[in-house]
């Protein structure tokens, strides 16, 4: 499974580069906003340092306004995704830009059935938000599973972002699912590599090596 660092801050993808654990960003306009700095500047930045899939987003809701801002936001990099709504507009949009070529990365995604839509369109990816459904009541990773069961049921190629992740269990669901893409904070990548026991190993093995005789 990929792992996507969710963010619009330099920094944070640096270090998660650094990491070397990096195959992908997604941003949103909530993201950018919270950086205050400017997306045509922002936006060559980030698609400089990673290697793989960014996610832009588009802001129109009509299909002609979004399909344009897909093909000037495509011509900042190779590796640009275009982030489109999973409305009747954005999926009129995402078949138009599948025809020319574009990647496309369709969002806000809380059914199975608009996910089957999604695909049909020619989506390159689909994001269900999995932390929203939970934080309502409902099961967000029982939506995963179910788009992972309809795609590999009619052979999509639609790859399965699992996004809006809270914790740790839901990145293991999503691998134990077998979602393509976990999507996630910085705060959520780091706990990724946390366990007390681990902590709690070191810390003997570094104090008896300090009674060993040097």
């Amino acid at each position: 499974m990929k792992l996507f660092l969710d963010t619009a801050f330099i920094d944070q993808i640096q270090e998660v580069a650094r990491w070397g654990i990096l195959d992908g960003v997604t941003t949103n306009p909530t993201h950018v906003s919270k950086t205050g700095a400017n997306p045509k500047e922002l936006y060559p930045q980030i698609c400089k340092i990673v290697d793989g899939p960014v996610s832009l987003e588009t802001i129109s809701l009509e299909a002609d306004g979004i399909a344009a801002e897909g093909r000037e936001l495509a011509k900042i990099a190779d590796n640009v995704v275009i982030k489109v709504p999973i409305v009747k507009e954005g999926l009129i949009a995402v078949k138009k830009l599948a025809a020319e070529g574009i990647k496309t990365n369709v969002t806000v995604n809380f059914s199975a059935l608009q996910a089957l839509l999604a695909a049909k369109a020619g989506a390159t990816y689909i994001s269900p938000f999995v932390g929203r459904l939970d934080s309502i009541g409902h099961d967000g990773m029982e939506l995963a599973a179910q788009i992972r069961q309809i795609y590999d049921n009619y052979g999509y190629e639609t790859q399965i972002i699992v996004a809006a992740v809270r914790h740790p269990i839901h990145v293991l669901r999503a691998a134990l699912i077998g979602a393509d893409v976990c999507t996630m904070n910085f705060e959520v990548m780091g706990m990724l590599y946390d366990h007390p026991l681990t902590d709690i190993g070191i810390d003997l093995f570094l104090k008896d090596w300090e009674k060993v005789p040097k």
